[in-house]
């Protein structure tokens, strides 16, 4: 079967993408960006990837006309806190316009479960775009799934920052609210057993794991299973702002997401009925299972793929490959070289940079400099990393974006999403010589940006000096 796969680089297509393939469908991923597919050079050999912006009116023949089937899986929930309603809706409309130009037989799209009589905005967004899904000139199945949980889900690691850093919280009474988690391997058997199911054409269905549970529970079940007791008491006086606040200081979410997140956690997100597990006779994973399944990923090195990686959880929404020709004109550049022995060696230590490795010198000042950014509204140091040692072009790396990893030419280029009077680059290079290059560039932005650099200058001496000599040492 050949497969439209549209939110192919985000957390759940990711996922889905290798499960494809093992299934033996020949897939077509539309993505904004073909760089930031951050997929292994053997995957992207089997598949075939368009350019598509779904914000956009479609062109004619963007996509293969002997498509079979396609799975809508475009969010906008943390790109505005304000008219993501109106760009769901709008993708939804531009992608049924796109698909007509193809022989598409079904459509599948995974949607949030939307029982409650009154619905947050975000889920009232889901429901009117499975509205204008089912316009479509195809078969349409629907699966409503409650707060998914798996390694690099947002919902997952909220809770994972929030029970870990915060054995006692006072929390809004939000917490009180009943929410029905899923395992992400749930979600992916679901995904894959409805394709090509003429009994699950053109219906709705929710899905959810089988306990129905308050996010203090949720809470508490987690410390739980991670062998450590956490004590919650709730208040009525945290305003969905405060609350919003709340979770973006403590954990690694963005503000946007936050407020969002917050809106919905005040709706009962329960399931009504099991039709779909007792259809394709699926019996789906416990809220602790799913907490171990998780953890078996992370300690194994194994999480393919963490919503942190999205453009959403940064500052930038544009296509970042314009940034990749790092200026040479009118910018402040901090460069230092030294000689390596052994550039293999080297080399992993900067495909290893950032996240639980740090940043080998001053690793302290790295922090303080996330907490700032945190303060003034940034992203601060807490997306870490997906994997310790892989990195693609897209990728979250603390702070930064990556712009180019190409190991085969022994480059790294990173763009900062902090936030700053300017804009910054930070790039290692081992040239033919065996000799490293670390480069900082930083374009200022008026008066500001250059008193900023200049104020910095002395940190950067010991930081960026500290850390080449720390990369290269044999």
């Amino acid at each position: 079967m050949k497969i439209l796969l549209t939110g192919a680089n985000g957390y759940i297509g990711m996922r889905l993408l290798p499960q494809l393939l093992e299934m033996g469908h020949q897939i077509v991923c539309a993505v904004r960006d073909e760089a930031r597919l951050s997929v292994d050079k053997e995957i992207k050999d089997q598949i075939e990837i368009v350019e598509i912006d779904f914000l956009e009116e479609p062109k004619e023949n963007s996509i293969p006309k002997d498509i079979d089937a396609a799975y809508f899986l475009i969010h906008s929930m943390s790109s505005s806190t304000q008219d993501f309603d109106n760009m769901e809706a709008k993708t939804a409309n531009n992608f049924n316009k796109l698909v007509s130009q193809t022989n598409i037989n079904q459509v599948v799209y995974l949607s949030g479960i939307v029982n409650d009589k009154n619905l947050s905005k975000h889920l009232q967004s889901r429901k009117n775009v499975e509205d204008i899904l089912y316009q479509g000139n195809y078969n349409l199945t629907v699966l409503r799934a409650g707060i998914i949980v798996g390694s690099g889900s947002s919902s997952f690691e909220i809770i994972r920052d929030l029970c870990e850093k915060l054995p006692v919280m006072i929390t809004p009474k939000w917490v009180l609210t009943k929410t029905q988690p899923i395992a992400i391997r749930d979600v992916i058997t679901f995904l894959t057993e409805v394709l090509g199911n003429e009994k699950t054409y053109n219906d709705s269905f929710d899905i959810a794991g089988p306990n129905v549970l308050t996010y203090k529970e949720m809470l508490h079940k987690y410390a739980e299973v991670r062998g450590f007791k956490n004590w919650i008491w709730t208040v009525p006086v945290m305003t969905p702002k405060l609350s919003s606040y709340w979770l973006y200081f403590v954990t690694s979410t963005s503000y946007k997401l936050a407020l969002n997140l917050v809106d919905s956690m005040k709706i009962e997100v329960v399931a009504k009925d099991t039709r779909l597990q007792d259809l394709l006779n699926i019996q789906p994973h416990t809220y602790k299972e799913a907490i171990d399944l998780a953890f078996k990923k992370i300690e194994q090195n194994l999480v393919v793929s963490s919503w942190k990686d999205s453009m959403i959880s940064g500052r930038f929404l544009e296509n970042l490959e314009k940034h990749i020709q790092v200026p040479k004109y009118g910018v402040l550049k901090d460069h230092k070289k030294i000689k390596v022995k052994n550039p293999d060696i080297v080399l992993e230590r900067i495909w290893s940079i950032g996240g639980e490795t740090g940043w080998y010198y001053g690793n302290w000042l790295w922090k303080i400099r996330g907490f700032m950014d945190k303060l003034f509204g940034g992203v601060g140091l807490r997306r870490g990393r997906t994997h310790p040692n892989k990195i693609f072009a897209g990728d979250s790396l603390d702070f930064w974006r990556v712009l180019l990893a190409e190991k085969k030419s022994k480059r790294l280029l990173l763009f900062a999403e902090m936030k700053l009077p300017g804009e910054a680059w930070l790039e290692f290079k081992i040239d033919e010589d065996n000799v490293l290059h670390q480069t900082a560039t930083f374009r200022p932005r008026g008066l500001r940006g250059r008193l900023y650099w200049y104020s910095i200058v002395p940190f950067h001496y010991f930081i960026f000096g500290g850390m080449i000599k720390n990369i290269a040492k044999q």
